[in-house]
Protein backbone atom coordinates (compact mmCIF):
# COMPACT_ATOMS: atom_id res chain seq x y z
CA UNK A 1 0.00 0.00 0.00
CA UNK A 2 0.94 3.40 -0.89
CA UNK A 3 1.71 5.39 2.31
CA UNK A 4 -0.50 9.19 2.87
CA UNK A 5 0.80 12.02 2.27
CA UNK A 6 1.70 14.05 5.38
CA UNK A 7 0.70 17.75 5.42
CA UNK A 8 1.23 20.11 8.18
CA UNK A 9 -0.22 23.65 8.24
CA UNK A 10 1.51 26.89 10.12
CA UNK A 11 1.67 30.07 11.00
CA UNK A 12 1.01 32.75 14.60
CA UNK A 13 -2.02 32.46 16.20
CA UNK A 14 -4.97 33.98 14.24
CA UNK A 15 -3.28 33.13 10.93
CA UNK A 16 -5.97 30.29 10.26
CA UNK A 17 -4.50 27.34 10.47
CA UNK A 18 -7.16 25.45 12.51
CA UNK A 19 -10.11 26.76 10.14
CA UNK A 20 -7.93 25.74 6.89
CA UNK A 21 -7.07 22.23 8.75
CA UNK A 22 -10.64 21.92 8.38
CA UNK A 23 -11.41 23.23 4.76
CA UNK A 24 -9.01 21.26 3.48
CA UNK A 25 -10.19 17.76 4.75
CA UNK A 26 -13.17 18.73 3.65
CA UNK A 27 -12.19 19.54 -0.20
CA UNK A 28 -10.00 16.57 -0.02
CA UNK A 29 -12.36 14.25 1.28
CA UNK A 30 -14.80 14.91 -1.52
CA UNK A 31 -12.42 14.09 -3.73
CA UNK A 32 -12.66 10.39 -1.92
CA UNK A 33 -9.74 10.12 -0.30
CA UNK A 34 -8.99 9.31 2.85
CA UNK A 35 -8.08 11.76 5.22
CA UNK A 36 -7.06 12.10 8.97
CA UNK A 37 -7.04 15.81 10.55
CA UNK A 38 -5.31 16.11 13.85
CA UNK A 39 -3.30 18.91 15.78
CA UNK A 40 -0.59 19.72 18.07
CA UNK A 41 -0.52 20.11 20.94
CA UNK A 42 -2.20 16.13 20.45
CA UNK A 43 -5.21 14.77 22.33
CA UNK A 44 -2.70 12.03 23.72
CA UNK A 45 -2.21 12.54 27.85
CA UNK A 46 0.95 14.71 27.14
CA UNK A 47 -0.77 16.87 24.61
CA UNK A 48 -3.50 17.31 26.57
CA UNK A 49 -1.57 18.45 29.91
CA UNK A 50 -0.22 20.99 27.66
CA UNK A 51 -3.43 22.90 26.25
CA UNK A 52 -4.10 23.01 30.26
CA UNK A 53 -0.72 24.44 30.89
CA UNK A 54 -1.57 26.74 27.64
CA UNK A 55 -4.68 28.11 29.17
CA UNK A 56 -3.56 28.90 32.61
CA UNK A 57 -5.57 25.68 34.14
CA UNK A 58 -2.22 23.83 35.19
CA UNK A 59 0.35 25.70 36.79
CA UNK A 60 3.75 25.07 38.53
CA UNK A 61 4.63 26.24 42.13
CA UNK A 62 7.63 28.44 42.53
CA UNK A 63 9.63 28.99 45.30
CA UNK A 64 8.26 31.77 46.84
CA UNK A 65 4.72 30.31 46.90
CA UNK A 66 3.56 31.96 44.04
CA UNK A 67 2.11 30.04 40.64
CA UNK A 68 2.86 30.80 36.85
CA UNK A 69 3.11 28.73 34.02
CA UNK A 70 5.72 26.36 33.21
CA UNK A 71 9.17 27.83 31.73
CA UNK A 72 10.19 27.52 28.07
CA UNK A 73 12.37 24.89 28.48
CA UNK A 74 9.59 22.56 30.12
CA UNK A 75 7.25 23.40 27.04
CA UNK A 76 10.13 22.52 24.30
CA UNK A 77 10.35 19.15 26.18
CA UNK A 78 6.76 18.51 26.51
CA UNK A 79 6.13 19.48 23.09
CA UNK A 80 8.63 17.28 21.64
CA UNK A 81 7.55 14.30 23.80
CA UNK A 82 4.08 14.96 22.78
CA UNK A 83 5.22 14.98 19.29
CA UNK A 84 6.77 11.55 19.09
CA UNK A 85 4.12 9.74 21.01
CA UNK A 86 1.88 11.62 18.47
CA UNK A 87 3.73 10.56 15.88
CA UNK A 88 3.64 6.47 16.86
CA UNK A 89 0.27 6.15 18.42
CA UNK A 90 -1.62 8.64 15.41
CA UNK A 91 0.29 10.15 12.38
CA UNK A 92 2.31 7.02 11.39
CA UNK A 93 -0.25 4.34 11.53
CA UNK A 94 -2.78 6.84 9.40
CA UNK A 95 -0.13 7.17 6.57
CA UNK A 96 1.17 3.50 6.56
CA UNK A 97 -3.00 2.80 6.01
CA UNK A 98 -2.53 5.23 2.86
CA UNK A 99 -4.48 8.43 5.02
CA UNK A 100 -3.77 11.57 4.37
CA UNK A 101 -2.72 12.85 7.67
CA UNK A 102 -2.96 17.25 7.93
CA UNK A 103 -2.02 18.62 11.21
CA UNK A 104 -2.62 21.39 12.52
CA UNK A 105 0.89 22.15 13.31
CA UNK A 106 4.09 20.66 14.36
CA UNK A 107 7.64 21.27 15.16
CA UNK A 108 7.68 24.31 12.77
CA UNK A 109 5.68 25.89 15.89
CA UNK A 110 8.52 24.50 18.76
CA UNK A 111 11.32 25.87 16.82
CA UNK A 112 9.04 29.46 16.53
CA UNK A 113 7.41 29.76 19.97
CA UNK A 114 9.97 28.13 22.20
CA UNK A 115 12.89 29.75 20.82
CA UNK A 116 11.80 33.34 20.65
CA UNK A 117 10.30 32.82 24.77
CA UNK A 118 13.82 31.55 25.43
CA UNK A 119 15.58 34.15 23.89
CA UNK A 120 16.02 33.51 20.60
CA UNK A 121 19.62 32.57 20.53
CA UNK A 122 21.51 30.26 18.67
CA UNK A 123 22.15 27.86 20.85
CA UNK A 124 18.71 27.87 22.27
CA UNK A 125 17.28 27.26 18.64
CA UNK A 126 19.98 24.57 18.34
CA UNK A 127 18.54 22.67 21.53
CA UNK A 128 15.49 22.55 20.46
CA UNK A 129 15.81 21.22 16.92
CA UNK A 130 17.71 18.35 18.44
CA UNK A 131 14.50 17.96 20.85
CA UNK A 132 12.94 17.37 17.49
CA UNK A 133 15.86 15.64 15.87
CA UNK A 134 13.87 11.96 15.34
CA UNK A 135 10.21 13.77 14.43
CA UNK A 136 9.40 12.09 10.91
CA UNK A 137 9.27 15.07 8.51
CA UNK A 138 6.17 15.91 6.27
CA UNK A 139 5.74 16.01 2.87
CA UNK A 140 4.38 19.09 2.74
CA UNK A 141 4.50 22.19 4.97
CA UNK A 142 2.33 25.04 4.71
CA UNK A 143 2.98 28.27 6.56
CA UNK A 144 -0.13 30.94 6.65
CA UNK A 145 1.43 34.22 6.70
CA UNK A 146 -0.80 37.17 7.97
CA UNK A 147 -0.02 40.65 9.17
CA UNK A 148 -0.10 41.08 12.95
CA UNK A 149 -3.27 43.60 12.83
CA UNK A 150 -5.10 41.02 11.29
CA UNK A 151 -4.15 38.28 13.57
CA UNK A 152 -4.56 40.10 16.32
CA UNK A 153 -7.91 41.03 15.38
CA UNK A 154 -8.84 37.70 14.57
CA UNK A 155 -7.42 36.37 18.14
CA UNK A 156 -9.88 39.37 19.66
CA UNK A 157 -13.00 38.13 17.73
CA UNK A 158 -12.83 34.50 18.54
CA UNK A 159 -14.09 32.89 21.49
CA UNK A 160 -12.64 31.14 24.39
CA UNK A 161 -10.17 32.15 27.13
CA UNK A 162 -6.55 34.07 26.30
CA UNK A 163 -3.52 31.64 26.16
CA UNK A 164 -0.28 32.14 27.74
CA UNK A 165 1.07 32.90 24.27
CA UNK A 166 -1.22 35.58 23.61
CA UNK A 167 0.84 38.50 23.81
CA UNK A 168 1.19 40.80 21.15
CA UNK A 169 4.74 41.71 21.32
CA UNK A 170 5.27 38.31 21.16
CA UNK A 171 3.19 37.37 18.36
CA UNK A 172 4.80 39.51 15.79
CA UNK A 173 8.47 38.72 16.74
CA UNK A 174 6.44 35.36 15.36
CA UNK A 175 5.29 36.80 12.16
CA UNK A 176 8.88 37.89 11.47
CA UNK A 177 10.36 34.50 12.17
CA UNK A 178 7.39 32.74 10.24
CA UNK A 179 8.29 34.66 6.99
CA UNK A 180 11.77 33.28 7.49
CA UNK A 181 11.02 29.68 8.94
CA UNK A 182 12.37 27.96 5.80
CA UNK A 183 16.36 28.64 6.52
CA UNK A 184 15.31 26.83 9.72
CA UNK A 185 14.21 23.50 7.83
CA UNK A 186 16.07 23.31 4.27
CA UNK A 187 15.31 20.38 3.65
CA UNK A 188 11.60 20.56 3.90
CA UNK A 189 8.76 21.82 1.58
CA UNK A 190 7.62 24.89 2.65
CA UNK A 191 5.08 26.83 0.83
CA UNK A 192 4.26 30.05 2.18
CA UNK A 193 0.39 31.09 1.25
CA UNK A 194 -1.13 34.55 1.70
CA UNK A 195 -3.77 33.78 4.53
CA UNK A 196 -5.07 37.80 5.04
CA UNK A 197 -7.65 37.60 2.28
CA UNK A 198 -10.55 35.85 1.48
CA UNK A 199 -11.02 32.44 3.27
CA UNK A 200 -11.88 31.35 -0.54
CA UNK A 201 -8.89 32.43 -2.38
CA UNK A 202 -6.99 31.07 0.78
CA UNK A 203 -8.74 27.61 0.66
CA UNK A 204 -7.97 27.62 -3.31
CA UNK A 205 -4.49 28.14 -2.92
CA UNK A 206 -3.92 25.52 -0.51
CA UNK A 207 -5.25 23.15 -2.47
CA UNK A 208 -3.37 24.17 -4.94
CA UNK A 209 -0.22 23.61 -3.18
CA UNK A 210 -1.51 20.18 -2.13
CA UNK A 211 -2.26 19.13 -6.05
CA UNK A 212 1.19 20.44 -6.84
CA UNK A 213 2.73 18.22 -4.22
CA UNK A 214 0.21 14.93 -5.19
CA UNK A 215 1.62 15.60 -8.89
CA UNK A 216 -1.79 17.39 -10.47
CA UNK A 217 -2.42 20.22 -11.97
CA UNK A 218 -3.38 23.56 -10.14
CA UNK A 219 -6.91 24.34 -10.43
Amino acid sequence: MIEGLFIAIEGVDGAGTTTHTKLLKRGLSARGLPVHTTREPSDGPIGTMIRQMLSGRLIVPTMHGGMKAPGWSTMALLFAADRLDHLEAEIVPNLMDGVTVLTDRYDHSSIAYQSITGGGAQDTIAWVEALNKYARRPDLTIVLDVPPDIARQRRMDRSGKREIFDDDQLQERLTKFYLEIDAYFPNDTIVHIDGSGSLEETERAIMNAVREARGEPAL
